[in-house]
């Protein structure tokens, strides 16, 4: 798997807006590692207000608890950067702002490990819609912060599209 590079998040970024607009559905993003990038590469291409619900930027524990809703037990017993907080991201982001699909990142974009002791580079990709979700989880550093939050909002783009075209 190659990295996703900038001008690639553009074009997926194109792609996600145009089969969502194809389908009539919505997609709202919780963001913990990427920090609104999902968001802005999706709210660049013109026309995306007609399927971006919004987004929230969770990343301390608190927020994603207290604000987003992600149960406390399931990040106290999984860690916030984990499949299940991943799913719980996705799922309240699809629910509590209102949207089709929900996407959510969590993860260690560096430059060096949290307190959990993963390795930078470690995201999860949480992906709801239809009352499903799905999962993805990367696990290369790419060298800088930067690098790593453009490839896993990529990824998610990614994930989006593949729902989409199922």
């Amino acid at each position: 798997m190659s990295a996703v590079t900038g001008s690639r998040l553009r074009e997926l970024s194109e792609e996600c807006v145009r089969e969502l607009l194809a389908r009539g559905l919505t997609v709202a993003s919780a963001e913990s590692c990427t920090g609104g990038l999902i968001a802005k590469s999706i709210t660049d291409i013109p026309g995306s207000s007609a399927v971006f619900a919004g987004a929230a930027v969770t990343y301390t524990d608190e927020v994603k608890i207290g604000f987003l809703g992600v149960p406390r037990e399931t990040v106290r017993k999984f860690h916030a950067v984990s499949p299940q907080t991943a799913e719980a991201m996705a799922k309240a982001a699809a629910l509590n702002i209102g949207a089709d699909i929900g996407v959510s990142t969590t993860g260690i974009a560096g430059p060096s490990s949290d307190e959990s002791g993963q390795p930078v580079g470690t995201v999860f990709i949480g992906l709801y819609h239809n009352g499903k979700t799905a999962i993805k989880s990367l696990t290369e550093d790419l060298g800088s912060r930067d690098a790593n939050r453009v490839n896993a909002a990529g990824e998610a783009l990614k994930s989006i599209i593949s729902e989409l075209k199922g």
